[in-house]
C-alpha cells in the first residue's frame, strides 16, 4: 500500500497520545537500540511514558511535541508518521517501521518544505540520526559537517550527522523563477 491514500495534515492536540507513542516506538527501534538501557530511557525522556494513562505524563509528551510546525501522515486515522520543525529546522521525523519506504517520510518532509518556502525560509536544517542519512541524501540535503554528538533528554552515546537543503522556489511552490 502506497502513499497515495496517506493524508498529512497539521497535528491537533488529540493526535499527542498516538504521536508519543510513535515518536516512543520508532525513536527506540531504528535510533536507541545500540544504547544501554539507561541511555535509551534518558533519551526517550517524557516519551518513556507514552502508554502511561497517568494526565501528567501525557501533559509532558504534548509539550515535548509541540513547535512551530507539526505534521502528521494519517491512513484510515492511524497515525503512520508525524514532523516537528520550525522555518529553518526539521526537528524530528518519525514513520512507524512497517510503514518505511512507502513514501510516508517524502510525503511528510515535503510538505513541512513547502510550508517553509512559504514563509520565506532559504534553507532548511536537520540533525539526521544515521539511520536517517540516505532517507535525507535521497531528499536533496547535504552533509554540512561531520559526526557530531547528541545530547536529548540528558542522555549520552547518540551521534547524528548535521545536514541542510538549500530551498529551491519554483520547485517549491511551483512559481517560475527569473533573474
Amino acid at each position: 500500500m502506497g502513499a497515495s491514500n496517506i493524508m498529512i495534515r497539521p497535528y491537533g492536540d488529540s493526535d499527542a497520545r498516538a504521536v508519543g507513542i510513535l515518536i516512543a516506538d520508532t525513536f527506540s527501534e531504528f535510533n536507541l537500540a545500540p544504547l544501554a538501557p539507561d541511555q535509551r530511557d534518558l533519551f526517550l525522556g517524557p516519551f518513556l511514558h507514552a502508554r502511561s494513562p497517568d494526565k501528567d505524563h501525557q501533559v509532558a509528551i504534548a509539550r515535548a511535541i509541540r513547535s512551530e510546525m507539526v505534521f502528521v501522515a494519517e491512513r484510515q486515522g492511524e497515525i503512520l508518521g508525524v514532523l516537528r520543525g520550525r522555518t529553518t529546522r526539521l526537528g524530528s521525523l518519525f514513520v512507524r517501521g512497517d510503514q518505511h519506504r512507502r513514501g510516508i517520510g517524502r510525503g511528510l518532509v515535503t510538505r513541512f518544505e513547502q510550508e517553509c518556502a512559504r514563509q520565506g525560509g532559504g534553507a532548511i536544517k536537520v540533525a539526521a540520526t544515521l539511520y536517517a542519512v540516505p532517507f535525507y541524501l535521497e531528499m536533496g540535503y547535504r552533509r554540512t559537517t561531520g559526526v557530531r554528538a547528541y545530547r536529548g533528554f540528558g542522555g549520552t552515546g547518540l551521534v547524528y550527522q548535521p545536514m541542510k537543503k538549500v530551498l529551491k522556489r519554483k520547485q517549491l511552490t511551483g512559481e517560475e523563477v527569473t533573474g
